[in-house]
């Protein structure tokens, strides 16, 4: 039966009054707590999100690094094979000219001993031809013969100094084509070490972001997992507390009772005598005279012990919970 005070509002105001004092133990410092990891959490991700985007934007500039001392290394490799070939180029250029020097030292050689023997012997003159020849034709031959002698000599002489001068030019040339490409050999390799270096900084910058972002990822989840044993901990005290605060409310009220104060003091107000004419429950908890019997009870629910009535409410309720009662 329900009762016309209001014994329901009066159990879950002391329940309310109760828990406060209750809970204050701890409560509420395992919440801060965990507000405060959520907030960190939330900080954390923050910065594990920035620090993804970093490692990716250093990761392409590393590839497209590392991309570009290929070429770099591809070049420096073709301008070493073609100062190579310049090198040995040069080499037969430089045999070429010591075998022109030779020849010239030889045909000077010759040409010195020629000029010594006409030196000794003396320049035939036209009028000794003209006496010594025995007619036309003898004097004509004596003559070409000498003019081609005389233009062997000269011709000689500068044919070797063409030759000397020809190999000279080739070997400043070669000289030249030797020094450009080893000057450009040096930038090229230059470029590739400034390259290797911004590489090699790229990728150690990229390696430090993937560990900073390893341990923002251990910290969130070392965050996660402390937030979770509060909140269990915050459940598991609060459900102390209201136990606590149930236990004391049903001892002030004439408990404890074997199913909820609340309902109780609902149905009966606590009053383990009380009856209800129209139904005949009877009893702290407002139990038919069928029910009471079919758990064991004996006589009248209001008429037993508070022991009996608090023996038969709890099977009662562990049998069907609450669904028995009106107030539940």
């Amino acid at each position: 039966m329900r009762t016309p005070f209001l014994a329901a509002g009066l159990a879950a105001l002391f329940v309310a009054a109760l828990t406060p004092g209750l809970a204050s133990g701890g409560i509420g410092k395992l919440e801060q707590d965990s507000a405060s990891a959520r907030d960190q959490v939330e900080r954390v991700a923050g910065q594990l999100n920035q620090g993804r985007d970093d490692y990716q934007a250093v990761s392409d500039r590393a590839e497209a690094t590392a991309a570009r001392e290929e070429r770099m290394s591809r070049l420096v490799a073709d301008g070493a094979e073609r100062s190579a070939a310049l090198e040995q180029r040069v080499a037969v250029s430089r045999a070429g000219l010591e075998r022109s020097r030779e020849r010239l030292v030889r045909a000077r050689r010759i040409l010195s001993k020629r000029l010594v023997a006409i030196y000794m012997s003396g320049t035939p003159e036209l009028s000794g031809l003209v006496l010594e020849a025995s007619d036309y034709a003898d004097l004509a031959s004596r003559d070409a013969y000498l003019e081609a002698v005389s233009d062997a000599d000269t011709r000689l002489a500068s044919r070797v100094s063409q030759v000397r001068s020809e190999f000279e030019d080739e070997v400043v040339r070669f000289d030249r084509l030797k020094a450009e490409a080893d000057a450009h050999l040096a930038a090229l390799s230059a470029a590739r070490a400034g390259i290797s270096s911004a590489r090699s900084a790229a990728e150690g910058t990229a390696a430090r972001l993937a560990s900073e972002n390893s341990g923002r990822e251990a910290e969130i989840e070392q965050l996660k997992s402390s937030i979770a044993e509060w909140e269990k901990e915050i459940r598991k005290r609060e459900a102390a507390s209201a136990a606590e605060a149930e236990q004391e409310v049903a001892q002030a009220l004439g408990g404890p009772f074997a199913i909820p104060t609340y309902i109780v003091m609902c149905e009966s107000g606590g009053n383990y005598a009380a009856l209800n004419p129209s139904s005949g429950a009877g009893g702290a908890y407002q139990i038919l005279p069928s029910t009471w019997e079919t758990y064991g009870g004996e006589g009248l629910p209001n008429e037993a012990s508070k022991a009996e009535q608090d023996r038969i409410a709890g099977l009662i309720y562990a049998d069907s919970g609450t669904s028995p009662w009106v107030c539940g």
